[in-house]
């Protein structure tokens, strides 16, 4: 009869008993337990909402065997559970075996660990206190009759991760991230404007720290009252001009433009029908000119309190920092091991999954532009007529993430190298394939912030993942930029 002793006790004993159950009849296999905590508080509008916290756990099992590969999750974690999806991942394996695109397993088994930099745990606060720290920076976004829709918000995620696999490898990981929030929405007749904290891309690994670090103590009421600003604002100007970016709209910049088009599966065509594919190409790799000699970006996973740091991927590839693009030239992409074989092409440890009930797939992890030699004043400074943008409100690319359309919440014109009037409802538009070509100044690393963006999605089953992103101020000469009246 079947075992249905649990196997599951504390998290960092669990590699033992999960190592135990690895089947010795196949060519490679590994376990991967998830267990997750969830904490999210919002007060809106002096209204304390639900409070929620989640917990999740369970496990993934990954089987090659004579060149099949197949997966199989449960949450049944007994000796019966582990057993029973052992035996339908190598069901799989074993149908798959004659139509793989690989006849050996890219994977090996490593071992190490990584565990998030925590300056003060959130074990120090009770949870009334981060109800009332909320509730106070939620209050002073309420500065004016014209707020008609105020929050603030934190999202509190512990992730614990064990793999292990044939060959003795073990893998511990431990993560502690921090998602804080503030928008406020200000209104008139028909015009609305709102103004967020980043737009939800300050975030990071951490502990309390993580709010000192991004000024949110500080940041309610420069938002409510650039929210009352953009009220009597005049809107954005229509025309081509230099296009001055806000890290945190480089990171949607980035994301969009450059991540999402160097994943590997999707240049393979594994997402063509879900999420799209890409205009980069195979023979690309090596030799296209992506941006001027000022665009370098690098994938880093090794960046201490980013949203995606961690030591080894999904597949237990160990992670290391390596240029995609140097110096304007596209050198890699961004594919796990199975894309690599695949494509014959170099990548990164990227194979990444959102949680225990799904497998690893070519995702983006920490993808930051490197920064340049100028300060901040002397990109302004450079400017004759132009514009300097902040914060992403909206967004729309092709399939093929080349043409794009994207709004921001915050505009200033500038005028004769320096910044003037704030402006509403600017935009901008361009092709991946030229945009960075026109990339003529890079902020140096004084104007550099490290974010990240909480909600990527991809994949069939869908799959919504943590990316990192780090930039400086960028400027763009001869960007089509539009305003609320076109």
């Amino acid at each position: 009869m079947p075992s249905t002793t649990t196997i599951r006790n504390d998290h960092d004993d669990l590699a033992p008993a999960l190592t135990e159950r690895l089947p010795t009849d196949v060519e490679f296999c590994s376990i991967r337990h998830v267990s997750g905590t969830t904490e999210a508080i919002e007060v809106r509008q002096g209204v304390l909402e639900p409070v929620t916290t989640s917990l999740d756990s369970g496990v993934m099992v990954t089987v090659w065997d004579d060149g099949g590969l197949g997966y199989a999750a449960t949450s049944d974690i007994t000796v019966a559970g582990i057993d029973a999806a052992i035996d339908e991942a190598r069901r799989w394996a074993r149908a798959t075996a004659t139509v793989s695109v690989l006849d050996t397993p890219p994977v090996v088994a490593t071992s190490g660990s990584y565990e998030t930099e925590v300056g003060t745990s959130w074990t120090t606060t009770t949870l009334g206190e981060r109800i009332d720290l909320l509730a106070t920076h939620e209050a002073e976004l309420r500065i004016d009759d014209r707020i008609v829709d105020s929050a603030a918000w934190l999202e509190r995620v512990d992730s614990d991760t064990i793999i292990v696999s044939t060959g003795d490898g073990v893998i511990r990981q431990h993560v502690r991230k921090v998602h804080p929030g503030l928008v406020a929405v200000a209104n008139t007749g028909s015009n609305t404007q709102s103004r967020s904290f980043g737009g939800g891309a300050f975030c990071g690994q951490g502990g309390v720290e993580v709010l000192h670090r991004y000024g949110f103590g500080e940041a309610a009421p420069r938002i409510a009252a650039q929210a009352l600003e953009l009220l009597d604002a005049p809107n954005a100007p229509t025309g081509d001009m230099a296009l001055l970016l806000a890290p945190d709209q480089m990171i949607l910049q980035i994301h969009e433009s450059i991540g999402h088009p160097l994943e590997l599966d999707r240049i393979l065509g594994d997402e063509r029908n879900y999420a799209g594919t890409s205009f980069v190409t195979p023979d690309m790799f090596g030799s296209y000119r992506y941006g001027s000699e000022l665009l370098n970006v690098t994938f880093d996973p090794t960046v201490t309190g980013q949203l995606a740091s961690y030591a080894f991927d999904d597949d237990g590839t160990p992670a290391t920092r390596d240029h995609l693009i140097r110096d304007g030239v596209l050198e890699r992409g961004l594919g796990g091991a199975i894309s690599q074989a695949r494509s014959g092409l170099d990548g990164v440890a990227n194979s990444r999954a959102c949680n225990w009930n799904r497998p690893p797939i070519d995702r983006m992890a920490n993808l930051n532009v490197e920064p340049g030699e100028s300060t901040f004043d002397e990109l302004v400074a450079g400017v004759e007529r132009g514009i300097y943008m902040e914060t992403n409100n909206s967004w729309s690319i092709d399939d093929s993430r080349n043409k794009f359309q994207f709004g921001c919440e915050y505009g200033r014109l500038i005028e004769d190298g320096e910044l003037t009037t704030a402006v509403r409802n600017p935009g901008y538009r361009g092709i991946s394939a030229t945009f960075w070509r026109n990339l003529v100044g890079v902020g140096n690393s004084d104007s550099v912030i490290v974010m990240g963006t909480p909600n990527c999605g991809k994949g069939e089953p869908n799959q919504v993942i943590q990316v990192g992103h780090a930039s400086p101020a960028c400027l763009f000469d001869n960007v089509a930029v539009f305003g609320g009246d076109e």
